[in-house]
C-alpha cells in the first residue's frame, strides 16, 4: 500500500476512517475491488439499454413529474447533460472548501459500491479532484433533501463537464480553465451518470458528518472546562459520586462524573472545606446535561457512520439479480432528524456553559465581580458574558427543527421531503457557537481559578491553565477583549486533548 494514501473500496468505512483520511491529508484511488464492481454494474446497464425498450426511471425517461417521458437513446447523452445544467440552481453562501472535499470524498465511497451504473472515468474524474484540491464552487441553499441533494450536487458535477467555477490553487476560476492546466478532458456524461451524481444525501451527509466529528471534540472540551470552572467556583465533588449516578444508571451520566472525578483528582481546592451547602445546576447537575448530550452525540454518530455506507442515488442497479429498482434511499430523513438533535444536544452544552460563566462573575465565594478587582473603573468580563448569552439565544433560534418542516415540489411528485440540508446548515452554525461559548468559559475560568490560588486546582487543570496563559495573558485591567477571545478559540482549536483527559 501507498503510504498516506486510501484505496476507496466497497468495504464499510468508519467514522474515524474518514477522520484519519482528512487529518492525514491522504490521497485516494480505487481498489480493484470497488473497479470491478462499477464496471459490472455499467455493464449490466449498458446490455440491459441494448437489449429491450423497457423505461427505467431517469435513465431513458425525464425526471421527477416527467418521469413518464420516454427519451430516445441517441438523447440519453444530452438527458444527462442537461439535467446537471438545470439542477444547478444554488444560492446563498458558498459551501466550505473543506466540506466540499469531505462532500466528493463521500459520493465517491457511495459510487464505488457498484450500484449507481456510473463509468469508472466518472469516479475517476471526481477522485483527481479530490486529490488535487479542485473544489467546485457550491451554494448552500437549494437542496430539500428529498430527491437528494439535488442543487449542491448539480454545482458539484457541473465541473465534470467542464463547466460551473472551481477553487484551485487559491483562485477561483472557471471548471474549464482547471482541465486546461491539469490535462484532464471534459467528461461526457452517459445513460445514469448524471442522475447518480445528483440523487445523493452527500450535502446532508457532509455537514451533518462534519459535525459529528466536531461534536465529539466540543464534548469532551466541555468537560475539561467545565472542571475548570468547577474548581474556579470553589464547587462541591459530590454530586460527581458514583453512588448517586448508579441510582439513575444512564452509561453517558455515569462516564461523565467519572471523568470529572479524575480530572479533578488532586485538586487541593475540591478537597477544601466548602461554605456553600449545594452549588447551582450549573456546576451540580453537569454530569446529567453533559451524559445526556454525550448519549445523542453517540445516537448520531451511528446514524451518519450508517448513511456514509450506503447508496443513496436512484435508481439501484443490481447486477446479480437482474433488478434495477426505483426507490427513495435518497430521502434524507434520517439525516434531518439526527441533524436536528445533534444541534439540540450541542445547544445544550453552550446553555450550560453560558449559566456557569454567569455564576463565575457574579461576585459570589470570594470571587470579584465581573471577575476584576477595580469593579467601576474597569468591567471585566461583564460584556464576554453579554456576548454568550447573545450565541446562546441564536442557538435556540437554529434549534427550531427543521425537519418537522416539507414543501411540496415537482408538481407533486416529492411531495414530502426532509429538509435535511437545512437541518446540516443550522447544525454546522450551532457547532462554531459551541466553539466560542465554550472560549468564552475558558477564558473565565481561567481567571476565576487564578483568585484561588496559591491554593491549586488538579495537575491537569493547571496544566490546562498554564498552556492557555501561553497564548491568551491573565487579565489585570480593562483591555480590547476580542483578540483575547478570538484567539481563545484558536487555542482550543488545536489543543491536545489526550495531554489533559484521563484514559477511557
Amino acid at each position: 500500500m501507498k503510504p498516506n494514501h486510501h484505496y476507496i473500496s466497497t468495504q464499510s468505512l468508519s467514522i474515524t476512517d474518514i477522520e484519519n483520511i482528512i487529518n492525514e491529508n491522504k490521497t485516494l484511488s480505487l481498489s480493484e475491488d470497488a473497479i470491478q464492481k462499477i464496471q459490472n454494474c455499467r455493464d449490466y446497464l449498458d446490455k440491459k439499454l441494448n437489449d429491450n425498450e423497457t423505461a427505467f426511471y431517469g435513465i431513458n425517461t425525464g425526471f421527477g413529474s416527467l418521469c413518464n417521458v420516454i427519451i430516445e437513446g441517441e438523447e440519453l447523452e444530452e438527458l444527462q447533460h442537461n439535467l446537471v445544467k438545470s439542477h444547478a440552481c444554488g444560492m446563498g453562501e458558498e459551501v466550505p472548501q473543506h466540506l466540499v472535499k469531505l462532500m466528493i470524498l463521500l459520493k465517491i465511497q457511495s459510487l464505488s459500491y457498484g450500484h449507481s451504473g456510473v463509468r469508472i472515468e466518472v469516479v475517476q474524474r471526481l477522485i483527481d479532484f479530490y486529490n488535487a484540491n479542485a473544489l467546485p464552487i457550491i451554494y448552500q441553499l437549494g437542496s430539500l433533501g428529498a430527491s437528494g441533494d439535488l442543487a449542491p450536487l448539480a454545482h458539484m458535477s457541473l465541473a465534470l463537464i467542464g463547466e460551473g467555477e472551481m477553487n484551485f490553487q487559491g483562485s477561483r476560476i472557471e471548471a474549464k480553465l482547471v482541465h486546461e492546466k491539469m490535462n484532464w478532458n471534459a467528461l461526457r456524461l452517459q445513460s445514469k451518470e448524471g442522475i447518480a451524481l445528483l440523487n445523493g444525501t452527500q450535502f446532508s451527509l457532509g455537514y451533518g458528518l462534519w459535525s459529528s466529528m466536531m461534536s465529539n471534540r466540543l464534548s469532551k472540551l466541555s468537560d475539561l472546562i467545565g472542571a475548570m470552572s468547577l474548581d474556579a467556583f470553589d464547587g462541591r465533588i459530590e454530586p460527581f459520586d458514583d453512588r448517586v449516578h448508579q441510582n439513575r444508571p444512564h452509561p453517558w451520566q455515569i462516564f461523565t462524573a467519572k471523568r470529572f472525578r479524575d480530572l479533578l483528582e488532586g485538586s487541593e481546592i475540591i478537597t477544601q472545606e466548602k461554605t456553600a451547602v449545594q452549588d447551582p445546576y450549573a456546576f451540580r447537575c453537569i454530569p446529567q446535561v453533559h451524559g445526556a448530550s454525550k448519549s445523542t452525540i453517540d445516537y448520531v454518530r451511528g446514524v451518519m457512520e450508517t448513511e456514509l455506507n450506503s447508496v443513496t442515488d436512484n435508481p439501484n442497479i443490481f447486477p446479480e439479480t437482474d433488478a434495477i429498482i426505483s426507490g427513495g434511499n435518497f430521502h434524507a430523513q434520517p439525516l434531518a432528524l439526527a441533524s436536528d438533535f445533534l444541534a439540540i444536544a450541542l445547544a445544550e452544552l453552550g446553555n450550560i456553559s453560558e449559566r456557569r460563566v454567569y455564576q463565575l462573575i457574579g461576585g459570589q465565594r470570594g470571587l470579584p465581580v465581573f471577575m476584576t478587582e477595580g469593579a467601576g473603573l474597569h468591567s471585566g468580563f461583564m460584556i464576554s458574558q453579554y456576548t454568550a448569552a447573545s450565541i446562546v439565544s441564536q442557538n435556540k433560534q437554529l434549534c427550531t427543527p427543521a425537519s418537522v418542516d416539507s414543501i411540496v415540489s415537482c408538481n407533486g411528485q416529492e411531495d414530502h421531503v426532509s429538509m435535511a440540508a437545512n437541518a446540516g446548515t443550522k447544525l454546522y452554525k450551532v457547532v462554531q457557537n459551541v466553539e466560542s461559548l465554550l472560549s468564552i468559559e475558558l477564558m473565565v475560568a481561567a481567571k476565576g481559578l487564578e483568585f484561588r490560588h496559591p491554593k491549586k486546582s488538579s495537575p491537569r487543570i493547571e496544566q490546562l491553565l498554564s498552556d492557555y496563559r501561553k497564548h491568551v495573558t491573565s487579565l489585570k485591567e480593562d483591555r480590547i477583549l476580542y483578540k483575547d477571545m478570538h484567539q481563545s478559540v484558536h487555542f482550543l482549536r488545536h489543543l491536545d486533548l489526550s495531554s489533559y483527559l484521563p484514559s477511557e
